[in-house]
């Protein structure tokens, strides 16, 4: 397989698709990055944990309806050219 620019695109829908799955009560809660974890003091720095957390969020809101066209896309994509 050759390194294109096609199979870093690829592997970037990937990346997005796992973010989008994530499960919020079966899976973030159990290692401790549920949603009741996020607390914090008044005019304090968001740590590593809460940005992680909000960019899944994010991540899972934003790119729910994009996500379903860009996989058809490639899916059409590889079943013509393989």
């Amino acid at each position: 397989m050759a390194f294109t620019l096609y199979s870093l695109i690829q592997a970037a829908i990937l990346c997005v698709n796992a973010v989008a799955v994530l499960h919020e009560e079966r899976f973030l809660s159990k290692i401790g990055w549920g949603v009741d974890q996020s607390v914090g003091g008044f005019g304090d720095e968001p740590g590593i944990k809460v940005q992680l957390m909000n960019l899944i969020r994010s991540v899972r809101t934003v790119m729910r309806v994009p996500l379903i066209a860009v996989n058809s896309v490639c899916i059409v994509l590889l079943l013509l050219f393989g």
